[in-house]
């Protein structure tokens, strides 16, 4: 079992638990999954560049992303429907509880200039999304060899009812939020 996941049975659990007075251990809320996207506009141009983008998310995430093609045709960006524009990964489980760890105790105190997580990111149903501009805070990526510097954007996503429970339960867990 991962470090992060003990962290939460031992420690997360009972005081969401106290703090929200919960009855039934089951209704606690928890991680559930995991998106990572990193979308490439310049695919269009540049086919290199996705192959490129999906074995940095590969080494980023420890699992093999999905290319993630265009659903419709797009005339003023010169995208065609079934184009390559992006790669996607969605992790459960304990390759989850591990990127969770390593993103938020290596990769976010990385970011320069950084103030803290937008506690304001929640879609309303206890989902929380977060953009990352630079890809290289994460330490499994050498900056030497990386061609362009990307994107990508990380979903959380939680079994919460609310984004209080929600922005609490991530808090518990470290997530380091602007006041």
């Amino acid at each position: 079992m991962t470090r992060l996941k003990e962290y939460y049975k031992e420690e997360v659990m009972p005081a969401l638990i106290k703090d929200l007075g919960y009855k039934n251990p089951m209704q606690v809320p928890r991680l559930e999954k995991i998106v990572v996207n990193m979308g490439l506009g310049e695919a269009v141009q540049n086919i290199k560049i996705l192959d490129s983008a999906v074995s940095e998310l590969a080494i980023i995430v420890g699992q093999m992303p999905v290319v993630t093609k265009a659903r419709k045709s797009i005339a003023t960006f010169k995208l065609r429907k079934g184009m390559s524009i992006g790669c996607m990964v969605t992790l459960r489980q304990e390759k989850m509880y591990e990127f969770f760890d390593r993103l938020v105790n290596v990769a976010i105190p990385r970011i320069r200039d950084f103030r803290g997580i937008s506690p304001k990111s929640f879609d309303g149903r206890g989902n929380f999304s977060m953009g990352i501009n630079e890809h290289y805070i994460f330490p499994e990526i050498d900056y030497d060899k990386i061609e362009k510097v990307k994107g990508l954007n990380v979903t959380i996503v939680t079994t919460a009812q609310t984004d209080d429970e929600a922005r609490q339960l991530l808090k518990l867990m470290g997530v380091p939020f602007r006041n």
